[in-house]
């Protein structure tokens, strides 16, 4: 590769072959061949993540009306609401470019190494060509295998619906931002792709999703609150090193909406709030979550101290660990058992009496 900048026809080749075709058509063009409202191509656009262009600029390409022409065949389908296509643009937008930064990323590392090994220059356009279907057929794969993961969740559950009971969970690296500041761009790049590795690997494993990962955090939820905590007590161990920086996790239990890959609930947020408090390497969760797993003798799980933070006046954190072999025969911990167990039985008749008293005071509800 030039260091000086790369060639025009070899920049127009790649465009042409990653466009699937030369940019002829202006925006206004585009949505008259297609057949949709011009603003409408532009909410579209924008929503898919590109800046606007200069209503005169032919940037797009007869692609581009095939693609506009399929958006619409999927809404005449029935299977996406009119309303919702900004907001399914927006989702796949968003996944998709986070891939193409790292493909772009995998596309220059091989050009490089072709560079060095070759004695002339190396052809840009015939590596991306070789590139390019074998990344298609490889998403292809993978997004259908998560298709089928996600129907056999649907199936499982029931009944369709975007509101669901879930486990969630917070797991992040205590002290990233101070340790970040010293490192540079390619040892920060080593180990956040090894966190992303290991919590990936480690979440997969126990049956859980990864919702996101933010640099020094991974979200993620799981069905079962066994499966929860087991991501929970494992991934601070599978991750430990002298040069890494701890984790910490915080799970919580409850109905979650589920929207376009992404979950929303106050569930989340307590999950959250429950990893700024956990220590490292330790595991907090709600009290929902704490009763999930009463009468499991694999985990000891502690009530602690009632604590103040942004959006809760009286939390209650529930420390959950493994139980070492042989504490059943302490009775000491055994004793402590009959309290947690106490602790629990009586939040869970409290929130009985809350909600008879509920329906009592609103006799027309439902």
């Amino acid at each position: 590769m030039d260091p000086a900048g790369p060639d025009p026809d070899v920049r127009e080749s790649l465009e042409r072959l990653l466009l699937g075709g030369p940019r002829r058509l202006t925006r206004l063009e585009v949505a008259a061949a297609a057949g949709m409202p011009p603003e409408r191509t532009q909410r579209l656009w924008r929503a898919l993540g590109f800046p606007d262009v200069a209503d005169d600029d032919p940037a797009f390409t007869l692609a581009d009306v095939g693609a506009l022409a399929t958006v619409s065949a999927l809404i005449d389908s029935g299977f996406v609401e009119p309303g919702t296509e900004a907001s399914i643009a927006r989702a796949t937008g968003q996944a998709l470019s986070r891939l193409a930064d790292w493909q772009t990323d995998l596309l220059a590392a091989a050009l490089l190494r072709q560079g060095r090994d070759a004695e002339g220059p190396v052809d840009v356009v015939a590596a991306a060509e070789t590139l390019l279907p074998l990344l298609a057929r490889t998403q292809d794969y993978v997004w259908r295998r998560h298709l089928a993961a996600n129907v056999d969740r649907l199936m499982s559950d029931g009944a369709p619906g975007d509101r669901r009971e879930l486990a969630v969970g917070f797991a992040d690296l205590v002290g990233y931002t101070s340790r970040s500041r010293g490192m540079g761009g390619r040892e920060l790049g080593a180990m956040v792709e090894a966190f992303e590795a290991t919590a990936t690997e480690v979440i997969a494993r126990h049956r859980g999703r990864v919702v996101k990962t933010v640099g020094d955090g991974v979200l993620y939820t799981a069905v079962s609150a066994v499966d929860a905590v087991e991501i929970g007590l494992t991934l601070p161990g599978a991750w430990e090193a002298e040069d890494r920086p701890p984790l910490r996790v915080g799970v919580a239990y409850g109905s979650v909406l589920t929207r376009l890959g992404d979950v929303y609930s106050p569930v989340v947020n307590l999950a959250s709030r429950l990893t700024s408090l956990a220590r490292p390497g330790t595991l907090l969760a709600d009290r929902v979550l704490a009763g999930h797993l009463r009468g499991l003798r694999q985990y000891r799980v502690r009530p602690l101290r009632r604590v103040s933070v942004r959006g809760y006046d009286h939390l209650q954190p529930w420390l959950v660990r493994r139980r070492p072999p042989g504490e059943e025969d302490n009775a000491l911990e055994s004793m402590l058992d009959e309290m947690a167990d106490d602790v629990l039985a009586g939040d869970a008749e409290d929130d009985v009496r809350d909600d008879r008293e509920d329906d009592a005071g609103n006799p027309h509800d439902g």
